[in-house]
């Protein structure tokens, strides 16, 4: 047993714990009032144009440099009403 596998036993189990709470909290929130999600890009959050985001949720975006940043599940949702059958 090495060093590093006995600083691994040795470890209390609340020191884990934080490390994955900080691991799931972003940095940028989401830009749509009202979802508590984070639209940092590595947590799969995306940029969309002001006017795109004001025809989906109307004029209650936090806009950020002419771009509205939403999470991961308002980009989905965005992209589900705006989906063409044209490209089929």
């Amino acid at each position: 047993m090495g060093f590093k596998a006995r600083a691994r036993a040795n470890q209390t189990k609340t020191e884990e714990d934080e490390k994955k709470k900080d691991a799931k909290t972003g940095k940028e929130p989401c830009g749509v009032n009202g979802c508590e999600g984070w639209a940092d890009s590595t947590m799969g959050g995306r940029s969309l144009s002001v006017t795109d985001a004001e025809d989906m949720w109307g004029k209650s975006v936090v806009v950020r440099k002419n771009r509205v940043r939403v999470c991961k599940s308002c980009y989905r949702s965005w992209k589900k009403t705006n989906k063409q059958e044209d490209y089929y």
